[in-house]
């Protein structure tokens, strides 16, 4: 479990990221975190795995103050995927970059090929793994970033802004896997502003602003609570935004499902006026 308690972050130049944060990510769940720029999303998030510490409050990972121990010991436990793809690779091929952290690890050679080839296929890497990163796209970078943090197989994964980047064929093969990942007993954790990928994902949501939870709970009633949305700067689902517009016709509010959506739709289109 992780669990944080009242934290707050200031910034050396004294910006107050986080005013009082208090959360708690059960063994297995998929936890989405979502607001607008400067909300605190991704500071918080760096403290699950020690980038930042705390100034005040405390978090706790599997019941271990992450105060307590290296980002390295946590990071056997707590797999991070930067937003920025560039601040995390740094190897001569994509190869190197996948392996870098198996080796540090203590994987043998064997286990380091298997995890490797595994993690490329995973990705559609395969056909770059004598490339360097840095001659990659944004979005191929990305995934070469990812592909380096599940080769290693995290308890735990973050994934800040993973869907930038990708196509629509790279964000479905993603959501499946994360679905997937989640399946398997993992913790998934993502800090996005892409709702129409949330939306299918259907995670818990976590909506911050100015450095404070505003709410959480199911994704099909926060994103179709007009008012937090709008007080967390978050673009409502499009079928969400279509349903609220007909709601004054006797269309129900609380409808994120795209397949329940178009059930409902096409019986009201059959009623006769």
């Amino acid at each position: 479990m992780i669990k944080i308690q009242d934290l707050h972050h200031t910034y050396p130049n004294g910006v107050e990221a986080l005013r009082g944060v208090s959360l708690e990510i059960a063994d297995g769940e998929f936890v989405a975190i979502m607001g607008q720029n400067g909300a605190g999303k991704t500071t918080l998030v760096k403290h699950i795995n020690g980038l930042l510490k705390p100034t005040k409050g405390t978090v706790l990972v599997d019941g271990v103050e992450t105060t307590k121990v290296s980002v390295a010991t946590l990071a056997r436990k707590v797999g991070f995927v930067f937003q920025n793809p560039d601040h995390q690779l740094f190897s001569e091929t994509v190869e190197e970059e996948i392996s870098f952290a198996l080796k540090n690890f203590g994987y043998d050679k064997k286990a380091i090929k298997e995890r490797v080839d595994w993690a490329l296929n995973l990705l559609d890497l395969t056909e770059y793994r004598k490339v360097s990163p840095f001659m990659l796209s944004g979005g191929e970078r990305k995934r070469v970033a990812l592909a380096s943090v599940l080769a290693w197989d995290p308890k735990i994964v973050i994934l800040d802004e993973p869907t930038i980047g990708q196509d629509n064929r790279q964000k479905e093969r993603l959501r499946q896997f994360i679905m997937q990942l989640n399946k398997q007993g993992k913790t998934v954790i993502i800090v996005t502003h892409d709702i129409e990928f949330v939306t299918e994902c259907k995670p818990r949501i976590v909506l911050m602003a100015n450095g404070k939870i505003l709410a959480q709970g199911r994704a099909e009633e926060i994103l179709t609570n007009q008012e937090l949305v709008n007080r967390a700067s978050v673009v409502l689902p499009e079928i969400a935004r279509i349903f609220h517009n007909l709601a004054e016709k006797g269309f129900p509010r609380q409808v994120i499902d795209v397949y329940e959506a178009s059930r409902i739709l096409l019986q009201k289109l059959g009623e006769p006026s």
